[in-house]
């Protein structure tokens, strides 16, 4: 299982992870970054970089849910595409793509000071 990034990344958009990953795997939506799973190497370079500790080894034990919604960005089509993204080969060959899973898109727009929010409970008002 490769690293993913959780909900802490939300809004953040920091960059430190893209700049030390060896094989350009992090891909930028609008409001997070996710990692791919098939080109992630598990080299752990990203990890310590994290401004606010948002990626972890396989799933968030407290919230596994952003394992599969990471995953999803590549495997579904993401709103007004028809195509998944699939593997591209590398994040710098398409720049940021603007747009984000379900899941990141109803995410509270200041992470840092709401609590969080079980998305298995039903939409988030």
């Amino acid at each position: 299982m490769p690293y993913v990034i959780g909900a802490q990344c939300v809004d953040e958009l920091d960059g430190s992870c893209v700049d030390v990953c060896p094989v350009d795997c992090i891909y930028e939506g609008a409001r997070r970054r996710y990692i791919h799973p098939d080109e992630c190497i598990e080299c752990g370079n990203c990890l310590p970089v994290c401004p606010v500790e948002a990626i972890t080894w396989g799933p968030p034990t407290d919230a596994p849910e952003w394992a599969e919604d990471n995953a999803r960005f590549f495997t579904e089509p993401l709103p007004g595409r028809d195509e998944p993204l699939g593997s591209p080969g590398g994040a710098s060959l398409l720049g940021a793509l603007g747009l984000d899973t379900a899941l990141t898109a109803a995410a509270p727009t200041d992470p840092q000071h709401e609590d969080r929010w079980p998305p298995t409970a039903g939409p988030h008002p």
